[in-house]
C-alpha cells in the first residue's frame, strides 16, 4: 500500500540542534505512512542545570510542533527526564498537553509504557552515560515499579556521544548487551537508551541470542505512538524485534 500523504505524524523534540540517528533509525522501523517531524534544543551536558536552562526552549518546541498539527509530541532524551525526576517530568508533560491539546510523551515514559505492556518489571540496563545519569535513570524507573537488576556502561560525555562512530556503537551495543544479559539471567528485558546510539541492528541479534525484548528510544517511542493510534493503517515490520512485533490494533 502506498500513501499520497502521511496518516500519522509524530512530533519529536531532539535535545540537540541537529537530527541524524533519530531520523535514520525511525525510518527503518516505522510503518509506511508514518512521518517524523523534529525540532531541537541545545542541551550542553548531562546535568540538571543544563536541562533546566533549556526549559524555556522546550515550551517553544512543544508549541512549534503543535502548530504543525502533529498527532503526538514526544521529548527525546532519557537523561533529560531522568535528571528532572518523574514527578517534575509528568507535570511538564501534563502542562504541555493542556496548552497544546495534543498528547505529549517522552522517550522514558514510552519505555515504561512498553515494559508494562510486555509485563516486564525487572530489566537489565546498558548505557553510554556516566554513573550520575544511570543512577537517576534507575531511580526514575523504580518510581514506576521497574527494577534495574544490573547496569553495564561505557561512560561518555554528551560531546563524545555526538561524534561517536555508528559502527563502533553497534558493536558496543552488542558487547554491553550480551554481557549484562549473560550476567543477569533474571532480567526480563534489556534497555539500551540513548537517541544518539546507533543500536537498531543489534536488536535482532540480542533478542535471537537471549530471547528477551530489547528496547531502544526510537522503538519505544514509535511503539507508543502507534499503540495510542489504536487502529493502524499499516503495521511496522516485526523484523526489528519483539517491541514492534507486539503491536496489536486493527488495520483499516
Amino acid at each position: 500500500m502506498s500513501f499520497v500523504a502521511p496518516w500519522l505524524h509524530l512530533g519529536y523534540i531532539i535535545p540537540h540542534r541537529y537530527t541524524d540517528m533519530d531520523a535514520y533509525q525511525f525510518y527503518r522501523i516505522a510503518p509506511d505512512g508514518m512521518m517524523l517531524l523534529t525540532t531541537g534544543l541545545n542541551l550542553k551536558e548531562y546535568s540538571l542545570a543544563a536541562v533546566e536552562a533549556e526549559l524555556g526552549a522546550l515550551d517553544q518546541a512543544f508549541d512549534l510542533l503543535a502548530h504543525k498539527k502533529v498527532d503526538r509530541i514526544s521529548l527525546s532524551g532519557v537523561p533529560v527526564a531522568s535528571v528532572l525526576g518523574r514527578p517534575k517530568m509528568l507535570a511538564l508533560l501534563d502542562r504541555a498537553q493542556q496548552r497544546t491539546g495534543i498528547a505529549c510523551d517522552t522517550d522514558l515514559e514510552a519505555h515504561i509504557a512498553t515494559l508494562q505492556h510486555l509485563g516486564v518489571s525487572q530489566i537489565a540496563l546498558a548505557t553510554r552515560w556516566p554513573e550520575s545519569v544511570n543512577h537517576a535513570l534507575t531511580a526514575y524507573l523504580g518510581s514506576a515499579g521497574i527494577t534495574v537488576l544490573a547496569c553495564r556502561s561505557a561512560p561518555r560525555s554528551l560531546d563524545q556521544n555526538k561524534i561517536s562512530s555508528a559502527a563502533a556503537d553497534h558493536q558496543l551495543a552488542l558487547d554491553l548487551g550480551h554481557q549484562v544479559l549473560r550476567d543477569t539471567p533474571a532480567a526480563q528485558a534489556l534497555l539500551l537508551p540513548g537517541g544518539l546510539w546507533f543500536a537498531i541492528n543489534a536488536v535482532p541479534e540480542l533478542e535471537a541470542t537471549h530471547g528477551k525484548p530489547v528496547l531502544l528510544n526510537i522503538l519505544s517511542t514509535t511503539w507508543a505512538a502507534l499503540h495510542a493510534a489504536g487502529t493502524l493503517v499499516t503495521k511496522p515490520s516485526a523484523e526489528w524485534g519483539l517491541v514492534m512485533g507486539s503491536l496489536g490494533g486493527k488495520l483499516n
